[in-house]
């Protein structure tokens, strides 16, 4: 297996590893010298399924003191109990030196706390704190700002010339959406407006999902090599991802069918009542079960929210990529759906300071001005559409690589978190013993 995450290998034990039942780490006969790992550092990260950590094993018994060990603490014959020798701790926090484990000084030098978890690149291995996933994706674009923000202007870029083609071919009349502002509009004319501004921005965030699907692949090898301190350059990035592209197109289809027969099928019932019989009726209807069916997409999107993750690194099926992403969301659902949404609202308000001085200057320029953009009467011209479309690709190339950043760093948390990743992490980095002490705490949730 190569030594750099992305490729996958069955298994992660070692097939010298230890047996099953058996602690983590080992212990020397003497008992003075530092715990040695169980298992041999590997060549690399599995990014496949890892095995879960190792238990600590049962506390041993504190060593007895021999004859001659001990010393009477006022002299002999006093009938005082003999001061006893320290005990032996075997957590953090251990004596060092002759009398313990580890080395001199202990961790900490006594009760010093637990030791800092190893950061070969831009997060700690172990599991991780809001705050940390966030800093992580923000440190990866910092640090590797060649290749991170190259791969997202190019994404951006394809991706803003297809809707400002969309916008400005299909949807450039405004005056359309005015029955939604209007009180006596009819029940088919406010139809009609509804079903264009669904369909105008259904367009729209279609392009922008396979946007940051493929953004989100692409970085995938990036992020993946920042955590072990690795950079990468856009080439490689995209070898990594060209076996998968395929795959992971078809993954962005079979999610967006999901999400339109899951939002389009309640609806059904309330265009049938509508084109039937009452029309308010109908409509009431339709938006119930809109709503209905955009609760449990959103429910299922963010379950299998860690499926491009799973299918670019893991090199897995599509299939088995939903159900990869299932399992590491599965209790964990609230958390991963409010950091996904801390990520988006970053996002956007950082998109949004770009984007919106280019949206004021493309009215100005526009034929009716900012005021026919805003009462509606005016058009989306070609001049609007151009000055804007370069505010959202300079907005999105900022905020592809956190959004990314995020999914994939979640992805390696819930793994560190349910099969012990960071052992796995650590070996590829090339950290000396690491595995072989408690994981320590756990900033934040």
């Amino acid at each position: 297996m190569n030594d750099t995450p992305g490729w996958a290998s069955p298994g992660s034990a070692p097939p010298d590893g230890p047996e099953p039942g058996a602690c983590g780490t080992t212990e020397p006969a003497d008992g003075s010298g530092a715990a040695q790992p169980a298992d041999q550092p590997g060549p690399g990260p599995q990014w496949s399924r890892s095995s879960r950590r190792p238990h600590s094993g049962p506390r041993p018994p504190a060593p007895r003191p021999g004859p001659g060990a001990t010393a009477s603490t006022t002299g002999p014959g006093l009938g005082r109990r003999p001061a006893r020798r320290p005990r032996r701790s075997w957590g953090y926090g251990s004596y060092g030196g002759p009398g313990g484990y580890g080395p001199p000084g202990g961790w900490g030098a006594g009760w010093g706390g637990p030791p800092p978890a190893a950061k070969p690149g831009v997060i700690p291995l172990r599991p991780l704190g809001v705050g940390e996933i966030l800093d992580g994706a923000v440190s990866t674009m910092r640090t590797y700002w060649r290749t991170v923000l190259g791969v997202s202007l190019s994404v951006a870029v394809v991706m803003q010339t297809i809707v400002v083609l969309v916008q400005g071919f299909a949807f450039n009349d405004l005056s359309s959406t005015n029955a939604l502002d209007d009180p006596n509009a009819s029940a088919s004319e406010v139809t009609r407006a509804m079903s264009e501004a669904f369909l105008s921005t259904g367009v729209v965030y279609l392009v922008v999902l396979i946007g940051t699907v493929v953004a989100t692949a692409l970085l995938t090898s990036v992020t993946s090599r920042a955590v072990l301190g690795k950079p990468v350059t856009a080439g490689e990035a995209w070898r990594d991802a060209r076996p998968q592209v395929l795959k992971l197109f078809g993954l962005i289809c079979l999610l967006i069918l999901m999400a339109v027969v899951l939002i389009g099928v309640p609806t059904v019932p309330g265009i049938i009542v509508a084109l039937v019989g009452s029309e308010g009726g109908g409509i009431a209807l339709a938006v119930i079960g809109g709503l209905a069916g955009c609760v449990v997409t959103l429910w299922l999107a963010i379950r299998f929210s860690l499926a491009s993750p799973a299918l670019m690194l893991e090199k897995q099926g599509i299939i088995k990529s939903m159900t990869r992403s299932a399992k590491l969301v599965r209790g964990s659902w609230w958390r991963i759906f409010g950091i996904q949404l801390l990520a988006q609202i970053i996002a956007s308000i950082l998109s949004s300071i770009l984007v919106i001085p280019f949206a004021f200057i493309a009215g100005l320029f526009s034929g009716d001005g900012i005021s026919g953009l805003v009462d509606g009467t005016g058009d989306l011209g070609w001049t609007f559409l151009i000055i804007s479309g370069l505010g959202s690709v300079i907005g999105r190339m900022i905020a592809f690589p956190i959004t990314a950043g995020v999914t994939v760093l979640l992805y390696i948390d819930q793994r560190i978190r349910r099969e012990a990743l960071d052992l796995d992490l650590a070996r590829a980095a090339g950290v000396p013993d690491q595995g072989t002490a408690a994981p320590s705490p756990t900033p934040g949730s």
